[in-house]
């Protein structure tokens, strides 16, 4: 089974969340996302500053095996990028709820947040 940390919230295309303490959302793939994906070998992120709407295709990512598009879990302004996941991808596969984040996100509206799947939910749906 893939790794799924109880204090994330998830949703069902295979992105995780986690609310930090100043009030921003870092976004990221799935342990079992980038396991299905295989090894990534490049990824396309948003910019800082773009206005992002739930289920916008904010980002790619993409494999030896396949692309996949990345959906914004939450509607927000995008207020930071991984800018080291466009020299070494790889990290995704590695450590895919630490430094292989994607993007931080400046909520619209917080609720939204608490309304995601917990781990559990996650897991019961893969």
């Amino acid at each position: 089974m893939s790794n799924i940390p109880a204090e994330l919230k998830y949703i069902a295309s295979h992105e995780w969340l986690r609310l930090e303490d100043d009030g921003t959302i870092t976004v990221g793939i799935t342990d079992h996302a980038q396991d299905l994906l295989g090894d990534v070998v490049f990824v396309e992120l948003p910019d800082v500053g773009d206005i992002i709407a739930v289920d916008d295709e904010i980002s790619v990512v993409e494999s030896v095996k396949a692309a996949s598009d990345v959906y914004a879990p939450i509607s927000g302004e995008v207020i930071a990028i991984n800018e080291a996941l466009e020299d070494d991808p790889e990290i995704i596969n590695s450590d895919p709820y630490g430094e292989g984040w994607f993007f931080k996100v400046k909520p619209d509206n917080i609720a939204d947040y608490e309304a995601l799947m917990t781990a559990d939910e996650y897991e019961s749906e893969l």
